[in-house]
């Protein structure tokens, strides 16, 4: 586009609200952001003798076209470019890397019979939901605690009170079947309501309420009951002094803090939920030195919360933000109540603040210290393979299967510096009969960079090549995959093999014309590296074989039993969770699910082969 052109829409820009995104000379979009009027902030970048930023005199010169979409408010404005920074993830906008959805806890108090379920979307259903959790092992940590603490139910058949016999979590006191009528509804609800006051932090409340009941059946002389809260108090409490912050109030709250070094800069949110810490959650930025504290926090909270997560009642923030009431009244539309956004100066609230500074400060060495690791092993894998440069992108892959049976593949990318989830592949082994891990690395190789291979699940037509392809094996499956990459003509790309010798604890490098490995030490950064990738592909098609190993079970069982076909194969799955739960299931509760006495007395012969 000329410059006589952008400056005829420059002279036309609507005085409305609304986003804009300018673009470069490829048409590519460099930088998307949302104004109260349109045309005084997007000509405010070309007013000459503006006193720009480095880093947006860079974006400025680079600009050869704009476009605009006016919205109906700022608010609808600030969701748009929200969204379309998401999709687009501009160069000059600061983009969280990270773009999962966080798991949370739902808990379906409007049910007869409510039951904990793990959820990655908030919904406006009329449940309870408690999270974010991260990591995952947080939640984990948690959902253990109330699964020995809180006799609730953790079955998936309906509950009315008319099963005949209860399952083996009533022997071992984890539940009080209600399936058999053994507990009420009310009785249910009592135990419902400790679960929200341990989930809500509210747990005076909660310890002081079994404390109580403790005595009372000690004076009772119920010793067994007595003992039975006595120890659900200590499992209770011993939990809290883990996560317990010392604070004031119960107000949910995300604590926000950053750190800096050189150009290096992270940003933690704390997650604190009725006074307790149940996670954290890092974004690291390697490159963000002209990026402001107020621009990185604005980034985080619109891209952070624009996804199907609930926001707390408080962000604690450590810098005053622009737009802060707009803000607030988006988050608050999301919450359905008020939400403030504060930046404390003092008092617990401040600490907080100063404890997500902290935790940024330490993350921020970390990251920086995994980079200089990583950079040391791509110089030695650039003298290892001889190559021009340091690879910036590696594949690595590996096959499992059991005695040949669903045999699989897995492909893994690690690109600057992390795993890249989004190019992650997985195969089914199409043209190998048996166990032979040979052929079918040679095969997934070919299907991988063949121009014309398919594979089932997603095509790698649209994946960028790889600077080095790693394989788990030794020289059988490297030759293996060196075969396949010479069929489809793609024998230049360099390739190794990491396997341990039998008996010996170093990992081993095997390359391309080379017969004796190359012996790593277990301190070195490249073999870290190498074994991370590997380790990643093992676990990434582990997980794949399991799953259709499971599928290939189930569908063995049920398919022996006249009666049940593909579609009630899936409604009883769906209803019981698993062949173990419709195992445990009363003849009643299949009869329910539209089974006839007959095919319920085949089903019960074909489960227990």
């Amino acid at each position: 586009m000329t410059l006589d052109v952008l400056q005829s829409k420059l002279s036309h820009l609507p005085s409305n609200p609304g986003i804009y995104l300018f673009k470069n000379g490829q048409g590519d979009i460099i930088y998307i952001g949302k104004a109260a009027v349109l045309a005084d902030r997007v000509r405010s970048y070309f007013q000459k003798g503006t006193d720009h930023s480095p880093k947006t005199s860079l974006l400025v010169s680079q600009i050869t076209d704009l476009e605009t979409m006016v919205t109906r408010s700022e608010l609808e404005a600030l969701i748009l470019e929200s969204n379309l920074v998401k999709r687009h993830k501009p160069r000059f906008n600061i983009v969280l890397r990270d773009d999962k959805q966080y798991p949370y806890v739902r808990l379906p108090i409007k049910d007869d019979f409510p039951r904990l379920s793990i959820v990655r979307r908030v919904q406006k259903d009329g449940a309870l939901y408690y999270g974010p959790y991260t990591p995952a092992n947080a939640l984990r940590e948690t959902l253990k605690v109330i699964k020995h603490v809180f006799p609730l139910a953790t079955c998936t058949i309906d509950i009315d009170g008319k099963a005949e016999r209860a399952c083996l979590e009533f022997e071992i006191k984890r539940c009080m079947a209600p399936c058999t009528g053994n507990q009420s509804k009310e009785e249910y609800h009592h135990i419902v309501k400790q679960v929200r006051h341990f989930l809500e932090g509210r747990d005076h409340e909660l310890l002081n309420e079994l404390r109580v009941k403790m005595e009372m059946a000690a004076e009772r002389e119920e010793f067994e009951e007595a003992a039975r809260l006595r120890d659900r108090l200590f499992k209770i409490e011993r939990m809290l002094e883990k996560q317990r912050i010392t604070q004031t109030s119960a107000t949910d709250q995300d604590v926000l803090g950053i750190a800096r070094r050189g150009a290096a800069v992270d940003l933690q949110i704390l997650f604190v939920r009725g006074g307790l810490l149940i996670g954290r959650k890092d974004f690291f930025w390697p490159q963000s030195a002209d990026a402001s504290d107020n621009e990185l926090v604005r980034s985080a909270i619109e891209q952070f919360y624009n996804k199907d997560g609930q926001p707390p009642r408080e962000v604690l923030v450590p810098t005053d933000l622009d737009d802060v009431t707009l803000i607030e009244q988006w988050l608050s539309e999301k919450r359905g109540e008020p939400v403030r956004i504060l930046v404390p100066e003092r008092g617990v609230k401040h600490q907080l603040v100063l404890l997500a500074e902290e935790n940024a400060t330490s993350a921020v060495a970390e990251h920086l210290r995994e980079e200089e690791l990583d950079r040391q092993a791509c110089e030695e894998l650039k003298r290892m393979l001889r190559l021009e440069r340091p690879p910036r992108r590696i594949e690595g892959f590996d096959i499992s299967n059991t005695m040949g049976n669903q045999s699989v593949a897995s492909m893994v990318v690690w690109e600057d510096g992390d795993m890249k989830k989004a190019d992650y592949r997985r195969f089914k082994i199409q043209t190998v009969q048996g166990a032979n891990d040979f052929a079918s690395m040679k095969e997934v190789v070919i299907r991988r960079y063949g121009k014309s291979g398919e594979e089932p699940d997603r095509t790698t037509d649209d994946l960028a090549h790889p600077d080095v392809i790693l394989i788990d094996g030794g020289l059988g499956q490297l030759a293996a995959a060196i075969e396949g990459l010479k069929e489809v003509g793609q024998q230049h790309l360099p390739i190794l093999g990491l396997a341990k010798a039998r008996g010996e604890k170093e990992e081993r490098v095997f390359l391309a014309g080379r017969k004796n490995p190359i012996a790593l030490t277990a301190t070195s950064p490249t073999t870290h590296l190498l074994q991370h990738i590997r380790d990643e592909a093992h676990r990434f098609a582990i997980t794949f074989h399991r799953k259709l190993r499971g599928k290939a079970l189930i569908n063995s069982k049920l398919d022996q039993v006249s009666g049940i076909g593909q579609v009630r194969r899936k409604q009883l799955l769906s209803r019981f969770g698993s062949l173990d739960k419709l195992e445990a299931a009363s003849d009643e509760a299949l009869q329910s699910a539209g089974l006839s006495p007959e095919t319920v007395s085949d089903l019960r012969k074909a489960l227990a082969q």
